[in-house]
């Protein structure tokens, strides 16, 4: 699959915005600390990656009902559902200076009820993107860093109506936004998740 971006310009890419916001003292303290024990980008993106897959559980994992949406948020709260941690991840990357994407897949949902719009991201080295999926791993679930072929928690199942949408783009996409937002709780937030883009 080809993957293209939403905006021609490499710098949006980096830019912080209200949900990616790299320039909060505790996303840029998370990016040092993991930053000490990197020797190179490619290093210290796999250890951003592996921190926010490992260290901070997905909350429908957890029955955790609390919703974050904003980087700091979830690296202060240490939680989120995919959305969130993408954009905690994409915030630390983009901290570092490492061009990183928001993009989605269109899944099964985990009740049976349909289907439901999945977060990731991507990242760019070497002029190419690479997805990464920091969601956290669990039964069935094996996401790893990876840029020599995409470990992804799920592969897309077209004849169950399943898609990789091939758009990067630099902000969150408003539908992911408006439901993050608007949602009290978890459990609230579950019922009203975007199933398309």
């Amino acid at each position: 699959m080809e993957l293209i971006q939403n905006t021609p310009d490499l710098s949006a890419y980096l830019a912080a915005d209200e949900a990616i916001d790299h320039d909060h003292t505790l996303v840029r303290e998370t990016a040092a600390r993991l930053g000490k024990g990197a020797e190179d980008s490619y290093a210290y993106a796999r250890l951003a990656f592996e921190f926010v897959r490992d260290e901070i559980p997905h909350s429908q994992d957890s029955g955790d009902p609390r919703v974050t949406w904003r980087a700091s948020d979830v690296l202060e709260q240490r939680t989120g559902i995919c959305y969130a941690k993408a954009h905690a991840l994409a915030a630390l990357l983009r901290a570092e200076d490492i061009p990183t994407a928001l993009c989605y897949q269109r899944l099964a949902h985990d009740d049976g009820s349909g289907h439901v719009v999945h977060g990731l991201v991507a990242v760019r080295f070497n002029g190419d993107w690479h997805r990464q999926d920091p969601r956290g791993n669990k039964s069935g679930v094996d996401a790893r860093f990876s840029l020599a072929g995409e470990r992804l928690a799920w592969v897309p199942d077209p004849q169950s109506n399943e898609v990789d949408y091939p758009v990067l783009y630099a902000e969150p996409h408003p539908a992911v936004l408006s439901a993050l937002k608007a949602a009290p709780d978890r459990p609230y937030l579950w019922k009203t998740l975007p199933t398309a883009l």
